[in-house]
Order: structure tokens, then C-alpha cells, then sequence
């Protein structure tokens, strides 16, 4: 194994690893009581999913990203 291995290695496991912890946070939001302040923790909720989003798709685009 060479640099380029552990380098990718690491990007699959920073990729798995945020998915782990969206899938977590949304669980997490669902069963918590914000009260009032509930449209803006969605809307910040929505504005994080979007961004990894497009982080994964522009990771995969550029050839960085596994394709398990």
C-alpha cells in the first residue's frame, strides 16, 4: 500500500463517517423538543444535508470518493 491508498482509505472513512453521523443527528432532531426554535434547527438540518451532499457528489465527480 502507498500513500494514495491511505489517502483514499481515509476519504471513504470521513465519507462513511458523516453519513453515520447525519443519519444519527436526524434521529436525534426527530425525537427533541425545540419548541420555538424548531424551523430554524430544520432549516439548519436542511442546509447541512445539502452541503454534504453536494461535497459527496462533487468528491465522486472528481474521482475522490469510493464507490462501494
Amino acid at each position: 500500500m502507498n500513500t494514495t491508498d491511505y489517502i483514499s482509505i481515509a476519504k471513504g472513512a470521513g465519507i462513511a463517517a458523516t453519513g453515520a453521523a447525519l443519519t444519527y443527528l436526524s434521529q436525534w432532531t426527530t425525537n427533541t423538543d425545540f419548541g420555538s426554535t424548531t424551523p430554524v434547527v430544520v432549516a439548519v438540518l436542511s442546509v447541512l444535508t445539502n452541503l454534504v451532499r453536494k461535497w459527496a457528489t462533487k468528491a465522486k465527480a472528481d474521482g475522490n470518493a469510493p464507490t462501494a
